[in-house]
């Protein structure tokens, strides 16, 4: 068996288990704010993500449009903050 950093070792960890979407989105989370604005940030709901789905929920029609519209641009910027392509979908709720 080989060895690994502590760091490898919950990278793989997280890799396989189905708690890494929720760990992805409490890092979408903490920066969210920077990613998207405080307004938007204010009124976002929740952020989730199922495979390689980023859902963001909201009950404030003209936001909702808004990032409609914005989908490219959210996943660009998500991906990039996560430092790797995760997410290849925006699903606006």
């Amino acid at each position: 068996m080989g060895e690994f950093s502590m760091g490898e070792a919950i990278q793989q960890f997280l890799n396989k288990s189905r708690i890494k979407g929720s760990i992805q989105a409490l890092q979408i989370e903490d920066v969210w704010e920077e990613i998207m604005g405080k307004t938007i940030a204010r009124y976002t709901e929740s952020i989730r993500i199922y495979g390689d789905k980023l859902y963001i929920t909201t009950h404030v029609a003209p936001l909702k449009n808004e990032l409609f519209y914005q989908k490219e641009k959210i996943m660009n910027r998500v991906n990039e903050a996560l430092g790797k392509k995760i997410i290849s979908e925006v699903v606006i709720q």
